[in-house]
């Protein structure tokens, strides 16, 4: 497993992070798996023996289980890896059950720290902007808990660029901790990251942790053109899935066809070629991955075995090129190529 520094958080992680959102399937999260606690176990295991010290959970993730399961799966072998959690602005019915207002990352902190059986949260992010609650709430609860011990460090999912901006400012301004990571959707399928967050984060020295780097496995190959599409997918299931993962089919299939080109020059898979494009991507640390069974946790980790030419990384970003207008077509504003 190749290893990297955390932003400048003097942390090394692995640069495969393990996602847990299908652990549990509990409501909505049915969608994205129904591995139970065996299963957790066995997944967890292989992952830890093969290196991956990286291990991302949220509360909302099958409502708390998915953390419960985590923790367990993890037992003694806990103290050496890094965790990270969230506070949803979406959990529970209920007054004051979710949300960035002090009261819920208070209550919701504990609430993790219990389920997951440990004292500490390696990274705890706020899963999502509360437009409700000032910035200023959220950054000093979160700078609390760092000085309390509860977590050591911070940062943000779903953010936009202003948004974490903002937050930085608001830090910088009173001396409190800073944001040091950002989870953001980022694939081949999805690159909208590249128009503001990625500069500003390569600017600011934040670590890029990039979720839903498949596409919620649409990018695996298993989507063919002139072949039947798998029914038993979050793509198929889940109501909304084409909402949160957007795509074009014609777009897609072209990309499936030149992943399985370079896949087929590599002796690897369309998973490992996807992922080994997002994880040579600047600024980017890790990439999230979300599994459902040790096949799938083997094939992913695969993917550190080898590495993208810079011919084919050429011809991947020309294929998945956005549009970008001014100022996007700026060189400042291209993480992917050095400004002169």
């Amino acid at each position: 497993m190749r290893i990297r520094w955390l932003g400048k958080t003097g942390l090394q992680v692995s640069e495969i992070c393990f996602g847990t959102g299908s652990f549990g399937g509990v409501g909505s999260f049915k969608h994205t798996g129904t591995l139970n606690q065996v299963d957790a176990d066995r997944v967890v295991g292989i992952a830890l023996d093969a290196g991956v010290n990286f291990f991302n959970t949220a509360e909302v993730y099958s409502q708390g289980v998915a953390e419960e399961m985590l923790g367990k799966a993890l037992g003694s072998r806990r103290k050496d890896v890094i965790v990270i959690s969230k506070i949803s602005y979406h959990v529970k019915p209920g007054q004051n059950t979710a949300g960035l207002s002090r009261k819920h990352i208070v209550e919701a902190c504990e609430a993790s720290l219990k389920r997951l059986g440990t004292d500490y949260i390696d990274i705890y992010e706020a899963h999502g902007l509360d437009p409700r609650t000032s910035h200023e709430i959220t950054m000093s609860a979160l700078n609390d808990l760092v000085h309390q011990g509860k977590a050591r460090y911070i940062g943000c999912s779903n953010y936009a660029a202003w948004n974490l901006m903002k937050g930085l400012g608001i830090s910088e301004r009173n001396g409190w901790e800073k944001f040091v990571t950002l989870e953001a959707m980022y694939s081949l399928a999805s690159r909208w990251p590249e128009l503001e967050l990625m500069p500003a984060c390569l600017d600011q020295g934040i670590a890029i942790l990039s979720y839903s780097p498949l596409h919620a496995g649409l990018l695996t190959g298993k989507y063919r053109r002139g072949q039947p599409w798998p029914q038993d997918t979050r793509i198929a299931t889940q109501p909304d899935a084409a909402e949160k993962w957007p795509f074009d089919k014609e777009k897609l299939f072209s990309i499936i066809d030149e992943l399985t080109r370079i896949a087929q020059e590599h002796q690897g898979s369309v998973s490992q070629a996807a992922l080994n494009w997002v994880l040579q991507k600047p600024g980017v640390c890790s990439a999230i991955i979300g599994v459902r069974t040790p096949a799938q946790l083997e094939d992913n980790l695969g993917a550190v075995k080898w590495r993208l030419t810079d011919d084919e990384m050429a011809r991947l970003d020309k294929l998945t090129e956005p549009e970008r207008q001014n100022p996007y077509v700026s060189r400042l504003m291209r993480p992917d190529l050095k400004a002169n």
